[in-house]
């Protein structure tokens, strides 16, 4: 090479270094910032067009200002009955609450329950307190414990928002700690490398550093609504993918410099060879993830664009800050260790040759039993129940609000505090009243009014009417009875609408089982196009995306199992499955992308049969680490302590790991291998190579096996 050249091929590697490092220190710390534009009010993420969304609006006229209530409730420790000196204490103490910071408007008396061994009350709060809820609850709990000889509570849905506050307090520093060092420790045992791990893990912290101020910008200008359970997601998804797209290139970049010794030269063809695989697998992820959008959940909308801005991220920094910051470092980046070619005979690609002398000798075999066992783990699916988290598996751990509603529970009403709202036309009150009392579940139906004992109030010629439901607000039974409920008072007036929060959930229910039945054939039909284009084959792809559907059967059925019987939890929220399906057929393609593009591309030189074997060598350590690194980097959201998170994190993790060590190593290849060159139909791929070895050749010595011999 001209020697007045050689100092130019170094400016476009040191540029990109550069400026990547300049947008690491400028956004760097947006990814921590995010928790200043989410929010963590469940109410916001209701869907769009449901009965009881509509509610919200309405019964907003009937009060002088939106609040947030905080049900305070006091029980004796002896379980003796509540006297009239501590009624009218607590009814003090409720009364000195009036005025002060967060609390709106004027708390409720405390009055009795039926069995007259606790009190409750209610202190309305302002639903824009933001980080200041904490100490607005502690404010009330101080109220709350003068009452003498009894034990005050705080439930409701401000207390419940309080915990979930808590729950995701420095989400972003544990959450990333906890993830980037599982990420660092798989990294030095797989590379046995002191430097390559941190510029991984660099190029992933910039890719979620650019991510994070990006949906900031979109979430400050109320583009995107985002939450704790989105935010911890796409820190984890940003992290996985990038970790994942990072190692598929370094694999490839060693082999090219063992075979070239040319760092820069490594560097492009490393580019140059993996573009197609990471593209497309990040084309999976982000469009499976953009088709959330058609979701009437607003989380799940939020969640789309999002995850989607994360994986873009990933990619750009995959593509150019590592690849320049490898040419820059050339062999060093692997100290102590040496970089070796696919084909070296040492180290984990032992492991590969006798995994694909298995394919190669009981190709069918392999794939029947596979298949098998995949299906038995998937006759189990019916096992997961996604009727919703009742409120006392909402949290992995104890939370004060759920042990207050379980006090609140046992002495009032199940849905004492949170009744089923009704509005309807004033002229039909008394009929919609009438037909509301008589529904089996409901304990008792009052019209709002204007005062204590007075008529009813009148908003825009419509009234409110509180039904108080016998049964706990996010039990199935109270869901069946808010059914019963529309279809009573429907019946009555079909204009009336019942909400509240039992209806919220019930709602929220039936809108994740429509999205599910939506967005699940979308996002399929966006894979197989993705992979009809990146392999050129149509029997192939239908094969890929039918082993990452049975895949994906099999490990909710499993989760299904351990949930109920190892975890103790009674039901999923409605979108695990499909958070589960976007993750999990995204992320298991992306594993199958990586193999089958390099399986094509020895292919072409070699036919199916050793193109199979070979790819199969050449990418089985890396696949098989990255899927180790995302199953590890998801299951760090267990810190976040909510049952919604800790499912996703099983489902994802656990599916992860199967679909990596037994569809991409085993299931995958031994089909491809079974079927030979027809695999690439309607293309000749294979025949045109010279492939004559199609077909099983169960039994057949490992001497007639050149590529694993």
């Amino acid at each position: 090479m001209n020697s007045a050249r050689r100092p130019v091929r170094w400016l476009v590697p040191l540029a990109l270094v550069v400026v990547w490092l300049g947008l690491g220190g400028a956004f760097g710390s947006y990814a921590g910032k995010l928790g200043e534009v989410s929010t963590n009010d469940q109410a916001a993420f209701l869907p769009q067009n449901a009965e009881s969304t509509k509610v919200i609006e309405q019964q907003k006229a009937f009060n002088q200002q939106e609040t947030l209530p905080a049900i305070v409730v006091w029980a004796s420790p002896a379980g003796s009955d509540i006297s009239p000196a501590q009624q009218q204490a607590a009814t003090a103490a409720l009364q000195s609450l009036k005025g002060a910071p967060g609390v709106e408007g004027a708390p409720s008396p405390a009055f009795p329950s039926e069995d007259g061994k606790a009190l409750q009350g209610v202190v309305p709060l302002s639903p824009a307190l933001g980080e200041e809820l904490g100490a607005t609850l502690d404010s009330i709990r101080a109220a709350a414990d003068a009452v003498p000889d009894t034990r005050a509570q705080l439930a409701g849905p401000a207390a419940t928002q309080g915990d979930l506050g808590k729950a995701f307090a420095g989400i972003d520093g544990l959450l990333l700690g906890v993830a980037l060092a599982a990420v660092l420790l798989i990294l030095l045992l797989v590379y046995r490398s002191v430097i390559l791990p941190f510029l991984i893990i660099i190029s992933s912290v910039f890719a979620l550093g650019v991510a994070g101020a990006i949906v900031y910008v979109l979430a400050d200008n109320d583009i995107v609504r985002v939450d704790g359970q989105v935010q911890g997601i796409l820190s984890i998804l940003v992290i996985g993918a990038a970790t994942d797209y990072a190692l598929l290139l370094t694999a490839r970049f060693r082999e090219e410099l063992a075979a070239t010794g040319d760092r820069a030269a490594a560097a492009w063809a490393a580019t140059r060879g993996s573009f197609g695989a990471i593209a497309a697998s990040a084309a999976t992820v982000a469009l499976g993830l953009l088709a959330l959008l058609l979701s009437d959940l607003t989380n799940n909308r939020a969640l789309g664009p999002v995850g989607a801005i994360g994986v873009v991220c990933a990619v750009l920094t995959t593509l150019t800050f590592l690849p320049a910051v490898l040419a820059l470092m050339g062999k060093t980046a692997f100290w102590p260790a040496k970089p070796r070619s696919a084909d070296a005979e040492t180290g984990g690609h032992g492991i590969w040759r006798r995994v694909a002398h298995w394919v190669d000798t009981r190709p069918r075999q392999l794939w029947t039993v596979t298949t098998g066992l995949l299906l038995v783990g998937a006759a189990f699916f019916p096992a997961l129940q996604s009727k919703g988290v009742p409120l006392d598996e909402l949290f992995v751990n104890d939370a004060p609000s759920v042990a207050a509603q379980q006090t609140l529970g046992k002495h009032f009403p199940g849905g004492s505090g949170q009744p089923a709202v009704i509005i309807a036309d004033a002229d039909n009150q008394a009929a919609v009243q009438k037909a509301a009392a008589r529904t089996p579940g409901v304990a008792d139906a009052r019209v709002v009014t204007g005062t204590p004992g007075g008529k009813p109030l009148v908003v825009d010629g419509l009234v409110r009417i509180d039904a108080t439901l016998s049964d706990a607000p996010d039990s199935d039974t109270a869901k069946k009875t808010v059914q019963n409920l529309r279809d009573q008072v429907h019946a009555t007036d079909a204009s009336t609408l019942v909400g509240g929060y039992t209806a919220q959930q019930y709602d929220t229910q039936r809108t994740a089982e429509h999205d599910k039945n939506v967005i699940i054939p979308v996002v399929l039909a966006i894979i197989l196009a993705i992979l009809i284009v990146l392999l050129r084959s149509l029997l192939l792809p239908v094969l890929l995306v039918a082993t990452v559907g049975l895949n994906y059967l099999a490990t909710l059925g499993i989760a299904g199992l351990v949930f109920e019987h190892g975890f103790g939890f009674s039901g999923t929220d409605a979108s695990v499955p499909l958070y589960g399906f976007v993750f999990l057929v995204a992320l298991g393609v992306d594993y199958n992308i990586f193999l089958m593009s390099r399986v094509r591309e020895e292919t072409l030189r070699l036919g199916t049969r050793q193109g199979m074997l070979r790819g199969l060598i050449a990418t089985g350590g890396v696949i098989t680490s990255a899927g180790v690194v995302l199953a590890a980097t998801f299951a760090a959201l267990i810190v976040i302590p909510l049952a919604f998170l800790a499912q996703i994190a099983f489902i994802v993790a656990f599916g992860v790991l199967l679909d990596t060590i037994v569809v991409r190593s085993l299931l995958v290849p031994a089909l491809v291998r079974d079927i030979g060159p027809a695999v690439w139909w309607p293309s000749s791929l294979g025949r045109e190579a010279g492939d004559d070895h199609a077909g099983s050749t169960e039994g057949s010595p490992k001497e007639n096996s050149p590529a694993v011999g």
